[in-house]
C-alpha cells in the first residue's frame, strides 16, 4: 500500500502533461495527415502562471479517485442516484436532453468505434464532441472537439465552472462526484457550451450504471466487441458481461453490435426485445470499401470496429435528415467523406508504432535499431489479437508508414514489455498472448516485467526523488514473471536472466533497451509494450520526451 504521499504523487502523475492545440480543418488527404500529428504531438502549457493554475487543477481532479474500487457500494460519491443530483446543481439536464448522442458501450474496440465514428462525422463536416478514456499523457486527450485535444484554455475554464458550483452545492449527504463521474459531468458541459453538433460517448465501465448513461434519447447505441473484463464487478460470465452492457439501450433508440459470441449475443437480444427495439448486427468492413484506402487505426480487428462505426455513423445522419450522405448499401464502395474520415482516424496506444529518436536519430542512414509496438490490451481476447497484430507487422518486410522506417525482418530481437493490473488474472492473459504469437511464428527472445512509472514518480513542480530499490514493492511483476517461465519452462522450469528480467522502474528498462541497441546496430529491437494502457502511456511518455 502507498503511503499518502505517494499515493497523492502517483495520482496527480496519472494527470499530467498537458498540451495546447487548435484544430485544423480534415477536409483533405493532406490535411488528415497534418491533423492525425496535431492530435497526438505533446506541448508545455504556455508561461508559468498557466502551468501552476494547471497543476493546481490536476490536484484537485487527484483529490477524486478513491481508493475504494469503483462498484464499492460504501462510495458514496460513486453511487449512481446522486448523478441526478449533480447534474442539476450544473443545470444540464436540459443541455443534456437536446444532444445528439452516439453512446458505446463494450468490452474491445470501444475506444477505437468511436474514435472511428467521430472522424467520419466530422469528415462529413459536422461540429464534433468525442469522449473517450482512460487517457495516456493527459487528461484532455478525453475530450476532443472537432478532433483534437481541448485546448487548456478552455479545460480551465470549463473545469472551474463545475468545480466551483459543485463545491457551493455538494456536502456530507451529496459528495464531490468520484473521478470518472466528474469527467463525465465535464464533458457534458464542454459538449453543451461548445454546442457540438454530435457527441460521441465511450462508456467508461459497464453499461448501465455509467456516469455516460444518465443520456436518456441517445440517437442511436452501439456494442462494439464483448469479452472477459472486470468481472468481479460485471459478472463471470459472458451473458452477465452483456446485459450490464446493454444497460445502454433506451427504448425506441436503434442499437448496433458488433458480432459477437453466441451467449453474449442472446442477453443482447434479450434486453433490446424487453424494450422493444431492434437490434442489428453491424458486418465488419469490407477492404475494398475502402478504394484502396488503409484505417487509421491498424490491425485486422480494426475492420470489426469500423463496421460499426459505419452503421452508427449512418444511422444518426439518417436520423438527422441526411440521407443523401450515407452509404446506398453493405457492400459498395462507402462515400467519400466515410473513408477520408476512417483513414484518418487517429488513437494513440492501439496497435501504434514508434521509432526511438535517441537512439534512431544518432545514425540516420542506418534502419532503426529500437522500435516499439503499443497496444494497450488487457483481456484475453484483446492479448490474441494484439499477439496476431505483432507477429503480422514484425515479419512483413516494411513497418506500417507510421514509423517512417523501413525494416527487414532478418536480425531481429523480439522483447516483450509487460505490465498488468493486479486486479486482473495474469493466467487469463500471457498465454493467450504466447500460445498466439508462437502460432503466428513468432518467438519473444526476452521479458522484462515492471512496474508503471506511475507507481514511484510522478512529472511537475512538485517533484520528488526517486524511490529507492528497496522500497519498491516489486511483488506483482515477480509474480508476472513466475507465470511466464512456467508457460515457457513447465512447473519444473528455473529462471534465469537469459529469457526474463524483472526492472524495478520503467525508466531504468527503457534505459537498459537503448544501451543494447546502441551497442547492437545490426540487430533490431523490436518491442511490444503491451497489458495495460498506462504502462502504454508511460513509454509513450518517456520515449517522446
Amino acid at each position: 500500500m502507498l503511503s499518502p504521499p505517494a499515493l497523492a504523487a502517483h495520482l496527480r502523475r496519472l494527470l499530467l502533461s498537458p498540451l495546447t492545440f487548435r484544430a485544423a480543418p480534415a477536409s483533405s488527404p493532406t490535411s488528415c495527415l497534418v491533423h492525425r500529428a496535431m492530435a497526438s504531438t505533446a506541448a508545455a502549457p504556455s508561461g508559468c502562471v498557466a502551468a501552476e493554475e494547471y497543476e493546481d487543477v490536476l490536484g484537485k481532479l487527484s483529490s477524486l479517485i478513491t481508493q475504494k474500487v469503483r462498484a464499492h457500494s460504501g462510495n458514496r460519491g460513486n453511487q449512481w442516484d446522486l448523478m441526478a443530483h449533480y447534474l442539476k446543481i450544473l443545470e444540464l439536464e436540459e443541455p443534456i436532453a437536446r444532444m445528439k448522442v452516439i453512446h458505446v458501450a463494450g468490452t474491445k474496440g470501444k475506444g477505437s468505434t468511436c474514435t472511428f465514428t467521430e472522424s467520419i462525422l466530422r469528415s462529413c463536416g459536422f461540429h464534433t464532441g468525442l469522449f473517450t478514456s482512460p487517457h495516456l499523457m493527459d487528461v484532455r486527450e478525453r475530450f476532443r472537439l472537432d478532433g483534437v485535444d481541448i485546448s487548456e484554455e478552455k479545460f480551465l475554464k470549463y473545469f472551474w465552472w463545475c468545480w466551483n458550483k459543485l463545491k457551493e452545492k455538494t456536502d456530507d449527504d451529496i459528495p464531490m462526484p468520484a473521478y470518472f463521474r466528474f469527467l463525465a459531468l465535464l464533458a457534458f458541459k464542454i459538449f453543451s457550451a461548445e454546442q457540438v453538433d454530435v457527441a460521441v460517448l465511450e462508456v467508461g465501465l459497464g453499461g448501465k450504471f455509467d456516469a455516460t448513461n444518465v443520456v436518456e434519447a441517445p440517437v442511436v447505441c452501439g456494442i462494439s466487441s464483448l469479452g472477459y473484463d472486470h468481472m468481479e464487478i460485471l459478472g463471470n460470465t459472458l451473458g452477465e458481461i452483456a446485459g450490464e452492457k446493454a444497460g445502454i439501450f433506451k427504448k425506441g433508440v436503434p442499437a448496433y453490435t458488433a458480432p459477437q459470441p453466441e451467449e453474449a449475443m442472446i442477453s443482447l437480444k434479450q434486453r433490446a426485445s424487453e424494450l422493444g427495439i431492434s437490434l442489428q448486427v453491424a458486418d465488419p468492413l469490407k477492404p475494398h470499401q475502402l478504394k484502396d484506402q488503409e484505417l487509421g487505426l491498424h490491425g485486422e480487428h480494426q475492420y470489426i470496429n469500423a463496421g460499426l462505426a459505419v452503421a452508427l455513423a449512418s444511422t444518426w445522419l439518417e436520423k438527422q435528415g441526411h440521407k443523401d450522405m450515407i452509404p446506398l448499401n453493405c457492400t459498395d464502395s462507402l462515400p467519400d467523406q466515410f473513408i477520408r474520415g476512417l483513414s484518418c482516424a487517429s488513437l494513440q496506444g492501439r496497435a501504434q508504432i514508434v521509432s526511438d529518436s535517441r537512439v534512431n536519430s544518432e545514425d540516420k542512414n542506418k534502419d532503426s535499431s529500437l522500435l516499439f509496438y503499443l497496444d494497450g490490451a488487457h483481456s484475453p481476447e484483446s492479448m490474441e489479437i494484439c499477439a496476431k497484430w505483432f507477429s503480422n507487422v514484425t515479419k512483413e518486410d516494411k513497418i506500417p508508414s507510421s514509423a517512417e522506417q523501413s525494416q527487414t525482418s532478418g536480425n531481429s530481437r523480439k522483447i516483450l514489455l509487460f505490465n498488468c493490473m493486479s486486479v486482473r488474472d495474469p493466467m487469463r492473459l500471457l498465454p493467450h498472448l504466447l500460445d498466439t504469437s508462437t502460432q503466428n511464428g513468432v518467438h519473444f527472445d526476452l521479458a522484462l516485467f515492471v512496474p508503471n512509472q506511475s507507481q514511484y514518480n510522478k512529472l511537475g513542480s512538485n517533484v520528488s526523488a526517486p524511490a529507492e530499490p528497496e522500497q519498491i514493492d516489486l511483488s506483482w511483476q515477480l509474480s508476472l514473471q513466475t507465470v511466464w517461465e512456467k508457460l515457457l519452462h513447465g512447473t519444473n522450469g528455473t529462471n534465469t536472466s537469459k529469457t526474463s528480467q524483472v526492472f524495478e522502474s520503467l525508466p531504468h528498462a527503457i534505459e537498459w533497451l537503448r544501451k543494447n541497441a546502441k551497442e547492437n546496430r545490426s540487430t533490431s529491437f523490436q518491442v511490444l509494450v503491451t497489458g495495460s494502457l498506462h504502462l502504454v502511456g508511460d513509454v509513450l511518455r518517456l520515449i517522446k520526451k
